[in-house]
């Protein structure tokens, strides 16, 4: 089977059934019989019966069942009354709005969802614990005010930047309503008159014309040389004709119908409504994808479990410790305190602004790789996909025409296809080869848009359809070899009569007067049997010979047509004739209508073979998805054969798989014999696809690897998002047009096209690739792997802290000691020293395998997940609550307080009224200077802590290289390191700071206990990581790799 080239109709002779898209005949729709069933179950009812592809059979029925069915007339069109009983029950002509949710309810919910609950809980409880203590204390402590007033500041100035992502139901139906028509031309009773579009209904009969959106879904009645782009609809780039006879028995391909919100290109048409507003193809492609809801995004499910983690901690911490203190003697009213600052102290006030922080860096560093990220929690779900699922044309390819191969002198040679590199094997000197180029010039009505005269000749746009256009540029390159170019040729060659191309003849033929000779020259081209069939003779290496009467050079012909066309290029043939001068001397009266010059016997010169080329990058980008485990899936609505080819070029089909059809073919059986789970690799058409059921589509994608979907709808799009989503897949999904924007909105990422890309497909996609290069695709999902990794490291890092800031409070209330941390230093802690370095790791490079590991399991390898818990709290985390006690026990001990007289001391240590508390030494202490030592035991714990997090974030750098092997060329860590202990000595040495936050200045050598053990730490994690790289899979693997 071969892809024929069909020149201005794409696929003209592929008349295969595809699937239908369209709802049925409006006669015929009644109202749902299920309205009492409830909201939810109606709802889904309506979405499931717009994923259905039904039937319509206006296309098919006669004028006089049509008019019948419409009560209407095919010259005079409704009567007045007959429009107005017919608008009153069918309502405007215009698509519903979705029911959109309130501004503040999507407000609250970016307020008070998701991690904001957590710290809503948190900063609840200090307002609860400072007011048991004023009921307590004639002077309570404000630290839990300043606590509680700090996570709403953070939590609020959080929520109002989330607020201002996409809200996207209603973008979405207001792109759609963009592409409704303002005015239509109509005639009613005989009379014609311009109305506004939304007030047409089905039976009018309306005037359509070149450069008009059409206002509905129309059949038409009569045209002149009328055309459509359907691109918007059904990716097809090349405009339609379109006639009153119906050539298909799919409603999309036949050329009597049109529909609404597609471009008349050029003619006239008189037509009747058949559909309005919600009803048009185009008003159920809206509905579905505005009703569609988006699932969680992978990383709202991770945060959501990390809630989880860390609220169970923190309560399983608070109520044993409030046990604890009943058994301890405490009163009820301050175990209830200690139960709340402890569920407080677990909850980390920086991680919400630190999270947003790194999804909004890699989105801005997204966007500069030409991926611009509308939805911040979209930059790690590209790095989730298990799955793409891709559109070919613009996406994969360059969406461009292109002559990849021509064919003279019994031989295929190559031409130039990539910008700027003369990959061409065709010589122009040769006789054949001139010929031909001259025959692809004349006959050709593409010309260049003006003031292109620098940009490459394969880049510059043309004026004229995609396959002239691409011949167009073939001969510019090779004219401007010769020292010429394509309009000095055809000047020279002028113009005397031409034949336009159309679909009965398939041939477009023209005549030129020859520069320098009183001759006229024929030219023709067109389906490649055609012309062949039209010729008596052939010109081999430059001389014209006879056609021989075996049939030898009709088999090469046909086999490098099979081969050009098996390549899915789209191939035309040429041919030419020098008009006998006496029979047709200058100045002879050409007529096409009634031809009197010949049009049979011409000299058959060769064939061009065309084809929109992949982008030069897309293969490298296929295999690299392949190897990080992602599985690339086309789908598009172009012919199977040309759908295979692309696939097999850029790799989604490999060189050593086959499909059903090779298999056969490589047999000698028929297709029905191969079974087709033998085969790896499947290419299923939009029909079959039709016939399958849910079952039969789930055993195809379980059961081969690499699959291409050709000639799909945009209801099957969807169900193969769909089909891949219950598999468990990750999906992310391209496209462009208003057909591809229900899969889109359904897809776990929605990824749409910034160039070619309809409004509509871009507000219902996640992302928007401004250079519409799959390639894009793939430095996406490095980013958001990246970003996975990232944010796990940045969460290690973070929690590892708060080991040393729960254990002062515990020891605390267990050993009764005075209070070695305070709440404020834990503030500036969470939202000020660890903040930058947390920040940093977003910046940190990718480790050498990220695009080698599998995609991950959004069941089995979570954000936080119980090793990493382990990690930071059991181990990093305990060795630094030992080096901050070792700087508290230090500093108590210099200051006459050794430990064991430390333990019990709390009660004496906060009484107000004692002023005589006596230390190891026997010195008594006022109360007042017990605060100053205890308030300078919280700043040296605060920057103990600030001198072991220098190592934790420099192993956190990795998860399993060593830093020696990552080297620290973060700038932004290595500043933030910097920034952090500058940060910690302003708070100490800052004078008036101890009055207004208690902190107090340090001894130089109080900043040195903690070094060793900082040490300590980065000694230890490079061991255990060495265990992982040395023993994959082994104990310390199962057990400490986060």
């Amino acid at each position: 089977m071969v892809q024929v080239e069909d020149y201005n109709e794409a696929q003209e002779n592929c008349h295969e059934p595809q699937s239908v898209i369209n709802g049925r005949p409006p006669s015929k729709e009644g109202v749902s019989p299920d309205k009492e069933k409830d909201g939810k179950d109606k709802k889904k009812e309506d979405v499931d019966d717009l994923k259905k592809e039904l039937d319509m059979d206006w296309h098919r029925i006669s004028w006089e069942e049509l008019c019948t069915r419409l009560d209407t007339d095919i010259k005079t069109g409704l009567t007045q009354e007959k429009y107005e009983e017919v608008f009153a029950r069918e309502g405007p002509n215009r698509l519903t709005p979705p029911k959109t949710t309130p501004e503040w309810i999507k407000f609250c919910k970016q307020l008070f969802g998701g991690f904001a609950t957590l710290l809503w809980i948190g900063a609840i409880l200090c307002f609860i614990a400072y007011g048991i203590q004023v009921s307590k204390y004639v002077d309570p402590p404000e630290d839990n005010v300043y606590l509680g007033a700090v996570l709403t500041f953070v939590v609020v100035v959080t929520g109002i930047f989330a607020y201002y992502q996409e809200a996207k139901s209603a973008a979405i139906m207001e792109s759609f309503k963009k592409m409704v028509p303002q005015t239509a031309s109509v005639i009613r009773g005989g009379k014609r008159s311009a109305v506004d579009a939304e007030t047409l209904t089905i039976g009018d009969l309306i005037e359509v014309k070149g450069g008009d959106k059409l206002p509905a879904d129309i059949r038409i009645v009569s045209c002149s040389s009328f055309k459509v782009d359907n691109s918007s609809l059904t990716g097809e780039s090349e405009p339609q004709s379109r006639g009153k006879e119906c050539t298909d028995d799919n409603p999309i391909e036949t050329k009597n119908l049109a529909f609404f919100s597609t471009n008349a290109v050029e003619g006239t048409a008189l037509a009747v409504v058949i559909s309005c507003g919600d009803k048009t193809v185009m008003g159920r492609i809206a509905s579905l994808a505005s009703s569609l809801g988006s699932d969680q995004t992978p990383i709202a499910i991770e945060i959501e479990h990390f809630i989880h983690i860390i609220s169970g901690v923190a309560v399983f911490l608070g109520v044993t410790f409030f046990i604890l203190a009943f058994i301890l003697g405490y009163e009820p009213i301050e175990a209830v305190v200690f139960l709340i600052g402890i569920i407080v102290a677990n909850v980390p006030e920086g991680l919400l602004a630190t999270v947003t922080v790194c999804l909004t860096l890699t989105a801005k560093r997204m966007a500069k790789k030409n991926c611009l990220v509308k939805n911040l929690e979209a930059v790690e779900t590209l790095g989730s996909t298990s799955t793409i699922c891709s559109d070919k044309t613009g996406t994969l390819t360059q969406n461009r025409m292109t002559v990849a191969h021509v064919w003279y002198d019994e031989k295929i040679l190559k031409g130039d296809t990539v910008p700027g590199k003369k990959d061409r094997e065709f010589d122009t000197k040769a006789p054949t080869c001139a010929a031909l180029i001259r025959i692809a010039s004349l006959c050709n009505r593409a010309v260049f848009l003006a003031g292109q005269d620098d940009t490459e000749i394969l880049q510059r746009n043309c004026q004229g359809d995609a396959s002239e256009s691409a011949l167009l540029k073939a001969v510019e390159i090779a004219w401007k070899d010769e020292g010429t170019n394509t309009e000095e040729v055809r000047k020279n060659h002028k113009k005397v009569i031409e034949i336009p191309f159309n679909s009965t003849n398939k041939y477009q033929v023209s005549v030129h007067e020859m520069p320098d000779k009183e001759q006229h020259l024929l030219v023709m081209k067109g389906a490649p049997e055609r012309i062949l069939d039209r010729c008596s003779s052939i010109l081999l290496n430059g001389e014209v010979i006879d056609m021989p009467a075996d049939s030898e050079y009709r088999a090469k012909f046909n086999s490098a047509y099979m081969e050009l066309g098996g390549m899915g290029e789209r191939v035309l043939g040429f041919c030419h004739s020098f008009l006998d001068t006496k029979e047709y001397p200058m100045g002879y009266a050409f007529n096409n209508e009634e031809v009197n010059f010949p049009l049979e016997n011409l000299t058959f010169v060769g064939l061009m073979a065309m084809i929109d080329p992949p982008r030069a990058n897309v293969p490298e980008a296929v295999a690299k998805c392949k190897s990080a485990g992602i599985k690339v899936i086309m789908v598009t609505g172009d012919h199977p054969i040309t759908a295979a080819a692309i696939a097999k070029n850029v790799g989604i089909i490999s060189d050593d798989s086959k499909t059903v059809d090779d298999v056969a073919k490589d047999m000698g059986i028929p297709v029905e014999e191969v079974d087709p789970n033998q085969v790896n690799a499947a290419v299923v058409h939009g029909s079959k696809l039709k016939e399958m059921t849910a079952e039969d589509l789930d055993c195809l994608l379980e059961n081969h690897q690499e699959i291409v979907f050709a000639r799909t709808s945009p209801q099957q799009k969807l169900i193969i998002v769909e089909a891949f989503q219950r598999a468990g897949q990750i999906v992310a999904v391209t496209g462009d047009g208003v057909n591809d924007s229900p899969a889109l909105k359904k897809a776990d990422i929605g990824i749409a096209m910034g160039i070619a890309g309809s409004d509509v497909s871009k507000e219902a996609a996640d992302m928007i690739l401004l250079d519409d290069n799959f390639a894009s695709i793939v430095t996406g999902v490095e980013e958001g792997r990246l970003i996975f990794d990232n944010l796990k490291k940045s969460i290690a890092y973070t929690l590892t802290s708060n080991i040393p800031e729960i254990s002062p409070f515990l020891f605390f209330i267990v050993l009764s000691i005075p209070l070695p941390l305070g709440t404020v230093t834990i503030l500036f802690i969470d939202l000020g020293t660890d903040l930058w370095p947390a920040i940093s790791l977003a910046y940190e490079k990718a480790e050498s395998d990220i695009m080698m590991r599998l995609p991950r399991d959004p069941q089995k390898d979570r954000l936080v997940n119980e090793r990493l818990i382990s990690v930071s709290y059991g181990q990093i985390g305990m060795i630094q609550a030992s080096a901050g006690f070792f700087v508290y026990f230090v500093i108590m001990a210099e200051n006459g307080f050794r430990p064991s007289k430390l333990i019990g001391l709390r009660k004496d240590w906060d009484d107000l009224n004692n002023q005589a508390v006596e230390d190891s030494y026997g010195q008594q202490w006022s109360y007042a200077d017990r605060k100053v030592l205890e308030y300078t035991c919280h700043s040296a714990f605060f920057v103990s802590i600030v001198i072991v997090q220098w190592a934790d974030v420099i192993i956190c750098k990795t998860r399993k290289l060593s830093v020696f092997t990552q080297g620290m060329n973060n700038w932004v860590l290595n500043t933030g390191i910097l920034f952090e202990t500058a940060l910690a000595a302003f708070m100490c040495y800052t004078p008036g700071l101890d009055k207004a936050l208690r902190v107090y200045p340090l001894r130089f050598w109080w900043w040195l206990p903690a070094l060793p053990f900082s040490f300590t730490i980065w000694v230890y994690d490079e061991c255990r990581r060495y265990l992982l790289r040395k023993y994959p899979g082994g104990w310390v693997e199962k057990e400490t790799y986060y």
